[in-house]
C-alpha cells in the first residue's frame, strides 16, 4: 500500500517545483522530503525524479502518480472537514500564503489572534506572491490565501476557489524630500509621465499596474530602478534615485529624507481571503477570515 506522507511528498514538489520549495511549505529539511520520495521510489519500483541542472524533474510516471496523490489528498481533506466541522472547533493544520507586505504588516496580528483563541489550530504562513498563491490554493497546496489585486487589474479567482474581500490599501507616491512634487497636497497621474521610476519587476502585480496605469494616463513610464521589496524601494527614494508608488501596509515610517504625496485618484489594492470551495465548511477557515476581517481595520487606520 503507497504511504500517505511520501505521496503527500511527491506531490509537493510537483506543485512547488523543487524539493527545497516544497519542503519549506511543508515544515520538512529538504533531506526529509528527499528521502520520503526515494522511498516511495523503492516502493513503486519507478524513477520519479531526475536531475536537470541544479534541480530535478518529475518523470512521466511521477506525474501521473502525483496526479492521483492529489485525488487522495482532496479526499483526506473532505475526511477533515467533516471531522472538524462536526466538532465544532478550528483544529489541525492551516496552510496559510500571503504576499510580502501583508505578511509583514497584517499576518503577525491575525496568527498571533488565532493562537490566543483556538489553541488548538497549527496556522503557518508561508510568504508567496499573490499570481502564484491562488493556483496553490486551487491545486491545494495552500489552505489559506491572501492576495490582492489592483483597481485596474483584477484577479479572478479559479473555478472552485472562494474568496472574501478583507479591505482596501491606499497607495501613496513617494519622493525624495527635495524634490519638485514633496511641497504639493497631491499630484495627479498626468503630472508624473517625466518621472524616473522605482518599481517591482516584470510580471508582479505592481509593476504591471503601474505601466498600465500610467499609458492609460498617457505617459511612457521611465523604469529605472527595480526592487522586489518595498523597504528597498524606499531606501532608494531616499537617495534621491526616483519615485515609488509604495502601498501603506507593511510600508512603516518613513525616512526624513521621503516624502509621501497623495495621488489623485488614489489607488487602491484590495485584499482578498481565498480558500477552496471544499474547505468551506471547515471551522479553522471560517474563523481566519473572520479574524482577518476583524483585524483590518486597526491595521488599515494605523498604516
Amino acid at each position: 500500500m503507497l504511504d500517505l506522507g511520501r505521496l503527500r511528498a511527491l506531490h509537493a514538489v510537483s506543485v512547488y517545483g523543487t524539493v527545497g520549495a516544497a519542503a519549506a511549505a511543508l515544515g520538512y529539511t529538504p533531506s526529509a522530503v528527499s528521502q520520503q520520495i526515494a522511498k516511495l521510489e523503492r516502493e513503486t519500483r519507478t524513477t520519479l525524479l531526475e536531475r536537470q541542472g541544479r534541480g530535478v524533474r518529475l518523470t512521466d510516471e511521477a506525474r501521473m502518480l502525483a496526479g492521483t496523490a492529489r485525488q487522495l489528498l482532496a479526499l483526506v481533506e473532505e475526511a477533515e472537514v467533516r471531522l472538524e466541522e462536526q466538532r465544532g472547533v478550528p483544529a489541525g493544520r492551516l496552510a496559510v500564503g500571503c504576499f510580502a507586505s501583508a505578511a509583514c504588516g497584517l499576518m503577525p496580528q491575525v496568527l498571533a489572534e488565532l493562537a490566543r483563541r483556538h489553541p488548538a489550530l497549527d496556522a503557518r504562513l508561508t510568504e508567496v506572491d499573490p499570481h502564484l498563491s491562488i493556483g496553490l490554493v486551487e491545486r491545494g497546496a495552500l489552505d489559506l490565501a491572501v492576495a490582492h489585486d489592483w483597481d485596474v487589474a483584477p484577479i479572478p479567482a479559479p473555478p472552485g476557489v472562494e474568496q472574501a474581500v478583507i479591505g482596501d490599501d491606499r497607495c501613496d507616491v513617494l519622493v525624495p524630500a527635495g524634490h519638485r512634487l514633496a511641497g504639493r497636497a497631491a499630484v495627479r497621474r498626468a503630472d508624473l509621465g517625466e518621472e524616473r521610476w522605482i518599481c517591482q519587476p516584470p510580471g508582479t502585480v505592481c509593476h504591471d499596474w503601474l505601466v498600465r496605469t500610467l499609458r492609460e494616463a498617457g505617459c511612457e513610464p521611465l523604469l529605472v530602478h527595480q526592487a522586489e521589496e518595498y523597504h528597498t524601494q524606499v531606501a532608494l527614494v531616499a537617495a534621491g534615485l526616483g519615485i515609488a508608488l509604495v502601498p501603506r501596509l507593511g510600508r512603516g515610517s518613513l525616512p526624513p529624507g521621503v516624502a509621501a504625496v497623495r495621488l489623485e485618484p488614489v489607488p487602491t489594492r484590495r485584499l482578498y481571503a481565498l480558500w477552496r470551495t471544499g474547505a468551506a465548511r471547515r471551522p479553522a477557515i471560517t474563523q481566519a477570515v473572520r479574524t482577518l476581517r476583524s483585524v483590518w481595520p486597526a491595521v488599515a487606520s494605523a498604516a
